[in-house]
């Protein structure tokens, strides 16, 4: 289980990890939801050739074999196939909805650790100055 950490308690090194942590994680997420998108697309493809007129002659017009993955095909009837897409489809959007949230948490976890580093910066900078200006 994740450990609750005050990012106002670390240390500027330390934030630059967390935001380089944070970076990895939104990129990964980001990377997965576009991969998911491409593959429901290429579903959604799949179906609405089913219904794609092309001429030509048909010993069964009844059953299509669809790819199932690695090589595999299936044969069903344009129904099953349908349904296959179909449910392909529903399954890969609630996977989309499912990450969704986690990336738009990474964000703001990122965005407030990189004003948590804004801060420290300025407090760094605001307490250099008055060191320079005792030195002269």
């Amino acid at each position: 289980m994740a450990q609750s950490v005050n990012i106002s308690e670390l240390s500027l090194p330390q934030l630059e990890m967390l935001k380089n942590q944070l970076d990895q994680e939104v990129e990964f997420l980001s990377t997965s939801i576009a991969q998911l998108k491409v593959v429901q697309t290429k579903y959604v493809e799949a179906k609405d050739c089913l219904n794609m007129y092309v001429p030509g002659k048909l010993h069964d017009v009844e059953h299509v074999l669809i790819d199932v993955g690695t090589g595999y095909y299936v044969e069903k009837t344009a129904e099953d196939a349908k349904d296959f897409f179909k449910r392909k489809i529903d399954f890969l959007t609630k996977q989309m909805e499912k990450i969704q949230p986690a990336l738009q948490e990474k964000h703001a976890m990122k965005q407030a650790v990189m004003e948590m580093m804004s801060q420290k910066i300025q407090q760094l900078t605001a307490l250099g100055a008055p060191q320079a200006t005792a030195k002269a």
